[in-house]
């Protein structure tokens, strides 16, 4: 019987075949924490080991939640982060660096290896065919302090695309279709693994956006085959003598299979207060409704190519009177790319706030705060009731491309007309 994604990476961890199911214990090759998370952890490795830490080389520290820092109490979270890193030798990375995720995609993860991360969208990596996942920061002070954790070995859920995606739809819209479909529950601890023919359009940066919300239909890790695009991010990366081949096997134990056709999706959204609530943008829910603010950014949807789209939508344009947009670049190599090709520029003209690398307003803790029954549609990976900081506020889910046409017409808009 051939392997999973899932099951082949395990394994080669655990240094022997291995089967969904199965509970082993493995060595990881890195960890990280961040602001939210850290402090906890720092807490409990102290308890653990004294504050003596495996692999300090392969342990990553982030200030990016709350960055900068809104409140006196978070400063000094900040300050035990930092002071811990001082000691240890772990890499920190401050205010303004950017998001966990992806500066750990763009620094330092490769095929085949085990990241564990105290944040629930650490299962990002899983785009560059690592098993990546979150856990407590319990768990993760545990792999920090000895370099190992135990795991039980997912069942898997195969999804088979094909296809190419239509003009206005992009990976964004294709997860969210897919968490629609199963249910926000329909792959708890399962490995959503992605395959099939339509693999060659899906781009990096597609990769980590639609693994990052593997997670939103419960999925414990969301993986990608290690192939030919794998090769060349790692090598524009520096890191292509990182590059190992790992695919599925065709005669692997999948526990189902969902066949999803690129051609026949349309531009996506999620309606409050889950991400399986979704709606076609051209579904009557979606007419006239009013959106007061825009957030495009985060760990789903703030890099360069998601940008580069918004961008071109709000050239020679302008925010509609009624509507708040903010930017949010994902990482300060992101930022800097921005600037060099204009696309700060064309936000700042269209009216636009631009906040510095970071979580910014998707956790709710500053920069984007929403008023009671306001509606922001944001490129985000969750629209809970709370999560932008207001139990009164509503959240909507999409692509950078309806985010920006949304944000030039003030309501919930098809991107087509834009591009």
């Amino acid at each position: 019987m051939g392997k999973t994604l899932v099951e082949k990476i395990i394994g080669m961890n655990a240094n022997k075949s291995v089967t969904a199911g199965e509970i082993v214990v493995v060595p990881v090759t890195s960890c990280l924490t961040q602001d939210g998370t850290g402090p906890l952890a720092i807490d409990q490795i102290m308890k653990l080991s004294g504050g003596t830490i495996k692999n300090p080389n392969t342990t990553y520290l982030f200030i990016d939640h709350a960055s900068p820092s809104p409140r006196k109490e978070l400063s000094n979270d900040h300050k035990k982060i930092r002071n811990f890193a001082q000691k240890t030798g772990a890499h920190l990375f401050d205010i303004g660096d950017g998001v966990c995720h992806q500066i750990v995609a763009e620094k330092f993860l490769n095929p085949g290896e085990i990241l564990i991360g105290a944040d629930s969208h650490t299962c990002t990596g899983g785009g560059l065919s690592a098993f990546a996942t979150g856990m407590g920061s319990t768990d993760v002070a545990v792999g920090i302090a000895y370099g190992k954790t135990w795991l039980r070995v997912p069942e898997a859920i195969k999804v088979n695309i094909s296809g190419k995606f239509k003009k206005g739809v992009y990976a964004k819209d294709l997860i969210l279709f897919l968490i629609g479909k199963i249910g926000a529950d329909g792959a708890t601890y399962k490995s959503l693994e992605f395959g099939g023919e339509s693999l060659e359009y899906l781009q990096m940066n597609d990769r980590l956006t639609l693994a990052n919300m593997a997670v939103e239909a419960g999925a414990k890790c969301g993986l990608f085959p290690s192939d030919a695009i794998t090769k060349q991010y790692l090598q524009q990366r520096g890191r292509g003598d990182k590059f190992i081949s790992i695919n599925m096997d065709n005669d692997a134990n999948y526990q189902s299979v969902i066949d999803i056709q690129l051609d026949d999706l349309e531009p996506m959204v999620s309606f409050p207060h889950t991400v399986d609530n979704t709606r076609k943008i051209t579904d009557k829910d979606c007419n006239d409704i009013k959106i007061d603010q825009v957030f495009i950014g985060t760990c789903t949807n703030g890099r360069i190519e998601d940008l580069r789209i918004a961008a071109s939508i709000l050239k020679g344009r302008k925010v509609h009177p009624g509507t708040r947009l903010i930017v949010t670049p994902a990482s300060r190599e992101i930022f800097s790319n921005a600037i060099d090709e204009g696309l700060l520029k064309i936000f700042n003209e269209a009216g636009a706030s631009i906040n510095n690398p970071g979580c910014g307003a998707c956790v709710g803790v500053h920069q984007g705060i929403l008023g009671d029954d306001e509606n922001c549609l944001s490129t985000q990976n969750r629209n809970f009731h709370g999560r932008m900081g207001n139990t009164k506020g509503n959240i909507f889910l999409s692509s950078p491309a309806t985010a920006a046409a949304s944000a030039v017409e003030g309501k919930l808009t098809n991107p087509i007309k834009y591009l």
